[in-house]
């Protein structure tokens, strides 16, 4: 296996690749909530045939993709603050109602970034302590409160540190609601037994994902690279 240095220059997927992927997760007809980061680009790559209810704790359900170059409305943006297309049937509400959908079970999925996941399923998104920034938003009830939790994240951080740890040294947004974390280098189930690893990216192998990964991986008897 490689050194730890190799690794890290090592090639992964992009941002987009892995949207890609996580919307091969979104079942027709659901109501997702997407957060900042890579998960609002997953509206971009839903299949062809899916029809999705997008959500947002701003209170709009039912808007489009991003908006093309020069269709950009000030009144209508994402969690990202990009620009969306406005859909026939869009509906708008007070913040408060949008929150109540969320607490209320209402959210089938909420695709999140995440600083770390836990073996457990344990989530931390909303605080960097060593430097003192954090907003929580509508993290915490829309983990708290969706029913299934998907999270789309880079492996390792900027220093090469682990994300997916034995337990969050982060402050918690939730505790066990994460069921599915795809990032630039593996798709990762949550299961009974353990962290389950089901896909690698195209030129990784279970080992050097292992080396990334602080807890130990059970590896998918039907491993496989990530395909879209």
């Amino acid at each position: 296996m490689a050194d730890m240095a190799s690794l890290l220059e090592k090639p992964r997927l992009d941002r987009d690749t892995l949207a890609m992927r996580a919307a091969l997760e979104m079942p027709d007809g659901a109501v997702v909530n997407l957060g900042i980061g890579i998960p609002t680009l997953v509206s971009q790559y839903v299949p062809e045939g899916r029809q999705l209810l997008y959500h947002s704790e701003s209170g709009v359900l039912g808007y489009g993709p991003m908006a093309d170059p020069g269709q950009e409305d000030m009144d209508l943006i994402n969690a990202g603050g990009q620009f969306l297309k406005w859909v026939p049937g869009m509906a708008f509400f007070h913040s408060a109602d949008a929150f109540a959908m969320m607490r209320g079970g209402h959210v089938d999925i909420s695709v999140l970034g995440a600083l770390q996941v836990s073996e457990k399923g344990d989530l931390a998104n909303w605080m960097l302590p060593e430097r003192g920034i954090g907003n929580i938003g509508g993290a915490m009830d829309l983990a708290a409160g969706a029913k299934r939790i998907i999270v789309t994240m880079e492996h390792v951080d900027k220093k090469g540190h682990p994300k997916v740890v034995r337990e969050c040294s982060y402050p918690l947004t939730v505790r066990g609601r994460v069921s599915l974390v795809v990032t630039d280098i593996a798709v990762l189930a949550m299961t009974p037994q353990g962290l389950l690893l089901k896909e690698v990216a195209p030129g990784w192998t279970a080992d050097e994902v292992q080396a990334l990964t602080e807890p130990r991986l059970l590896v998918a008897p039907d491993l496989h690279e990530i395909t879209l």
